[in-house]
């Protein structure tokens, strides 16, 4: 964080490096970034040594935690510098990050977002959690990594003066350990990892008296493991926020007044919703003609805003498809209701096209998600010679709980529509995931189409 707010302060462009990559995407992502310092904790340094001599800009290494041979010591540089508050350049609107993401196919692309698209989301985010905030006592901890556009709640509390706690290992227990030790009083989080601390056995021994509220995003909430949660936490506030790093990611959210309310069939279905467009930006749902769908009618979210990105790096093609008439085109699906709350149906590239019927593979995994042996689970097409594409599930089970395929499949068959019930069923142990447990659906979905041409 140090760096990310020396960074804006001088006009430096910063460039996080997912650690979880290859040494190839790094060195891709190093040189396609034109990037000429390369900063690397201390687990980090034989991963730096070792892409030095694919690197044809890099001209500054620093090491963050110790001294060590061919680098410059971070501690040593601050030491050696100026105590007097940087003059540099204070343009709102420059490039502050560079931030490489994933996409269906080929290399990272870079998203350029500026001083002002982070603030923008930042602040977005801050009036939707501002209920009797104090800057004396608020907390929250970063369990989530901080190369990721998900370091929001950092910047939420240090606009009012509160604290942050960053942890540089997610493990449960030490999780929760920090929670009772620092008096924490918010935590982010992916669906993945609620469900992982409602299993967590030590639960109990834990003193989260402090934790007043809970947010959670990167994907959606199932809905049984959403009303799971509330039973085991009846007190927290919950709050979901839907976004992606071209939005810095601030687009729509779901917030704690809205969780609060179950007593109507409306309102429980409100809770499997994006919620509505965040205070920050415009939000619409829009066909192929570019017209506001209707209630029920699908249609592709598209976002207008301060917070939205300046383009992609190095590629005006992309940008140019991606920001049209001064909207930016996510390509997620979604449906409104009749007061505005947006409910995602998936990706345009993850819907699945099975004898000509689209089917969203997020509708049938909530359908799964009811079965209580499951644990987690993902949808895709597989190939079929006679539908195109047919409907598989695969699915990771709770330890100790078994389930068949004919059982899911059944369960399948009563709430859903016969082309939408998965033809096939395959137990695994893990499920692929993003640093922040985003399922990643198109690896999964890779495995079945090796080989073969998928037309979507």
């Amino acid at each position: 964080m140090e760096f990310y707010y020396a960074c804006a302060r001088a006009g430096i462009v910063a460039v996080p490096l997912n650690w979880r990559l290859s040494d190839r995407e790094l060195a891709y992502i190093l040189n396609h970034s034109e990037s000429i310092g390369l900063m690397a904790g201390e687990e980090y340094l034989d991963t730096a040594k070792r892409l030095r001599p694919e690197l044809n800009r890099v001209r500054y290494y620093i090491s963050m935690d110790k001294p060590i041979d061919g680098m410059k010591d971070y501690e040593q540089l601050l030491a050696e510098s100026s105590s007097e508050p940087h003059q540099g350049p204070r343009d709102e609107n420059a490039l502050f990050i560079l931030m490489y993401t994933g996409g269906t196919t080929g290399l990272p692309k870079g998203v350029m977002l500026s001083n002002r698209n982070i603030l923008t989301a930042a602040l977005g985010c801050l009036l939707a959690m501002a209920s009797g905030g104090d800057k004396n006592k608020d907390s929250t901890l970063m369990i989530l990594p901080l190369f990721h556009i998900a370091f929001w709640p950092v910047l939420v509390m240090h606009y009012i003066g509160a604290k942050a706690v960053l942890s540089k290992k997610f493990d449960l227990g030490y999780v929760l350990e920090t929670i009772q030790r620092e008096k924490v009083t918010h935590v982010n989080m992916v669906p993945t990892i609620a469900a992982f601390l409602l299993m967590f056995k030590d639960l109990d021994k834990y003193d989260l008296s402090s934790l007043r509220s809970i947010t959670y995003a990167g994907a959606p909430m199932p809905f049984e493991l959403l009303m799971k949660l509330k039973e085991r936490f009846p007190n927290l506030e919950l709050g979901q926020g839907y976004g992606l790093t071209e939005a810095a990611p601030t687009v729509a959210l779901l917030d704690q007044f809205d969780h609060n309310k179950t007593e109507t069939e409306k309102d429980r279905k409100r809770l499997t919703s994006a919620g509505r467009e965040a205070l920050n930006c415009e939000v619409r749902v829009v066909n192929e003609k570019g017209e506001d769908v209707k209630p029920g009618e699908i249609g592709e979210i598209i976002v207008r805003g301060a917070n939205v990105m300046l383009g992609y790096w190095k590629n005006p093609e992309l940008t140019a498809e991606t920001l049209r008439h001064g909207w930016l085109h996510t390509n997620d699906m979604a449906t409104v209701d009749d007061e505005s709350y947006i409910y995602i149906v998936d990706r345009k590239h993850d819907m699945i096209i099975s004898g000509g019927e689209n089917v969203y593979p997020r509708e049938v995994e909530e359908i799964i998600y009811k079965h209580p042996a499951v644990l987690e689970c993902a949808v895709v097409g597989a190939p079929d010679s006679v539908w195109g594409e047919a409907v598989k599930a695969v699915v990771v089970l709770k330890k100790e709980q078994t389930a068949t395929e004919k059982e899911i499949m059944d369960l399948c068959k009563k709430h859903l529509a016969g082309y939408k019930k998965p033809k096939s069923v395959e137990f695994v142990e893990s499920l692929p995931k993003t640093p922040i447990g985003k399922i990643l659906r198109r690896e999964i979905r890779e495995k079945y189409w090796k080989g073969k041409e998928r037309k979507i």
